[in-house]
C-alpha cells in the first residue's frame, strides 16, 4: 500500500470514530469502541520480565489498544477481566477478502507442524514441456493454521493501551482466525456481557502434546491462564518446553447452567477442560478406514 492510500485509510476511519463520538450518550460510552486499523502483535510487545504475559504475547488473548479503551475501563468502572470483541466489518471496503495463509511461503516454525498436513495432487492437466507431457503434482493445503480462518467476531483482553489513535495489535492466531490482513479495519468494543466459563473442549493438533507432556491436563489448564477468554472456532497456541502446540477450540460451555455459547470468560472461572482427539489421530484413522 502506498502512504497516499495509507492516509485515505486513517482519515477514513478517523471520520467514522468522530462521528461515533459526537453521537454518543456519554464519555464514557463513547470510549468503549472505535474502528481500528489492525496490525500483527509482535514481540516488541513482549512485558518486561516478571510481567505476567512476559514471553506470551503470541500464546495469549492479549492486544493493544490507544489509549481510550482505558479510559472507557475508568469511566465504566468495568470489573476485570476486561474483555474486547474484535469484529470484521462486513461491506464497506473495510475488511478484504479473506487472508489465506497458504499463499504465502514463508511458515512459523515454531508450530511444529508435520509435511503431513500437505497432501500431493496429480494434475489432470497435461502440459507440453521440450516436447512432451508431463504431469504437474500440486500441493493440497489441509493445515488449518494454513487456511483462511472463518471467524467473524473473537474475544480478548487488554495488553496494553500505547497503540496510536485508531490502530491496534493483535495477536497472530486471532488475525488468522478472522482472516485479516495488516491494515485490515475492525471494529472493537469493551463488553461486560461474556458469561462465565464452565467447560472448554480443546482438539489438539498434534498427539505429540499428550506424548511429551506427563500431565497434559494439568500443562494446558496452566497455560489457559495467559487466555482471559475463549472463542468457539478459534485456534490459539501453547507453548510448553520451547516447543508450541495448537488447540482448536471445539466447544465451549457457559456456567452456571452448563449452556453451549461462542465465547467465555476463562480468568477466576472454574473451569473443566476435555481433550478430543487429536487431528492427526483422526487423520490416520480416516487413512486406515479407506
Amino acid at each position: 500500500e502506498s502512504a497516499l492510500e495509507i492516509a485515505d485509510l486513517e482519515q477514513r476511519v478517523e471520520d467514522y470514530n468522530a462521528k461515533w463520538i459526537a453521537s454518543a450518550p456519554s464519555h464514557g460510552k463513547a470510549c468503549t469502541h472505535r474502528r481500528l486499523i489492525c496490525l500483527p502483535l509482535n514481540e516488541k510487545f513482549n512485558p518486561p520480565m516478571g510481567g505476567f504475559s512476559h514471553d506470551h504475547v503470541q500464546t495469549g488473548d492479549k492486544m493493544s489498544l490507544p489509549r481510550n479503551y482505558w479510559t472507557a475501563i475508568e469511566k465504566t468502572k468495568a470489573e476485570v477481566p476486561w474483555l474486547m470483541k474484535v469484529e470484521r466489518i462486513p461491506g464497506g471496503g473495510w475488511t478484504k477478502k479473506r487472508f489465506d495463509p497458504s499463499k504465502y511461503l514463508v511458515s512459523p516454525k515454531e508450530d511444529n507442524e508435520s509435511d503431513d498436513d500437505e497432501e500431493e495432487e496429480e494434475d489432470d492437466d497435461d502440459e507440453e514441456e521440450d516436447g512432451s507431457n508431463k504431469s504437474r503434482t500440486v500441493k493440497k493445503i489441509t493445515n488449518p493454521l494454513y487456511l483462511p480462518g472463518t471467524l467473524n467476531a473473537a474475544v480478548g483482553s487488554l495488553l496494553d493501551c500505547r497503540a496510536p489513535s485508531n490502530y491496534c495489535f493483535l495477536p497472530w492466531w486471532m488475525m488468522r482466525g478472522l482472516g485479516l490482513h495488516p491494515r485490515d479495519v475492525v471494529d472493537v468494543t469493551l463488553i461486560e456481557d461474556v458469561p462465565p466459563g464452565s467447560m472448554a473442549r480443546l482438539r489438539p493438533h498434534s498427539s505429540e502434546f499428550a506424548k511429551d507432556i506427563s500431565n497434559p491436563q494439568a500443562v494446558l489448564e496452566t497455560e489457559l491462564k495467559h487466555y482471559s477468554s475463549l472463542t468457539k472456532g478459534a485456534v490459539i497456541a501453547m507453548d510448553y518446553n520451547n516447543k508450541r502446540y495448537w488447540f482448536d477450540i471445539v466447544d465451549l460451555r457457559s456456567s452456571p447452567h452448563n449452556e453451549k455459547c461462542d465465547m467465555v470468560k476463562v480468568q477466576d472461572c472454574d473451569l473443566s477442560t476435555d481433550f478430543l482427539p487429536a487431528r492427526d489421530t483422526l487423520k490416520k484413522k480416516r487413512r486406515q478406514d479407506e
